[in-house]
């Protein structure tokens, strides 16, 4: 088993960039919530994607497009904190358009806002300005 670092490249176990993984299985969804969004203020969203992905497999077929909206905008950063700013730009946008269409319970999480960062993302990433806004769920 290997261990990864905050951006969720493969590391050894016992490397002083390995950091503390996340619960395999699929929390409760404001579980889900605060943890994806604790990891992402610490600059982690592959590992936020891994906590939504897990509620996504396990979630009422109504709710899917929000939990894989969520899931594919964390990769679209962990794309662009990993350089891919083609990635990050396309994933961000498709994330997005998930969760715009999305229509059942929110949890307490503004989901057309967090789409409109979104996109304000991906747009900033592609033409490399400084000050990128923030995506906070």
């Amino acid at each position: 088993m290997r261990g990864r670092d905050a951006a969720g490249r493969p590391v050894p176990l016992d490397s002083p960039e390995a950091v503390d993984p996340v619960p395999e299985q699929a929390l409760p969804p404001e579980q889900a919530l605060e943890l994806a969004r604790d990891l992402l203020q610490r600059g982690r969203p592959f590992f936020a994607h891994d906590v939504l992905e897990a509620r996504w497999k396990e979630a009422p077929a109504h709710e899917r497009e929000l939990w894989q909206g969520l899931a594919q905008v964390c990769v679209g950063l962990t794309h662009e904190q990993r350089g891919n700013a083609v990635g990050a730009a396309r994933l961000l946008r498709r994330g997005a358009g998930r969760l715009e269409s999305y229509d059942g319970p929110s949890y307490d999480l503004a989901v057309r806002d967090v789409a409109r960062q979104a996109r304000e993302r991906a747009s900033a990433v592609e033409t490399g300005a400084g000050g990128l806004p923030a995506v906070r769920l």
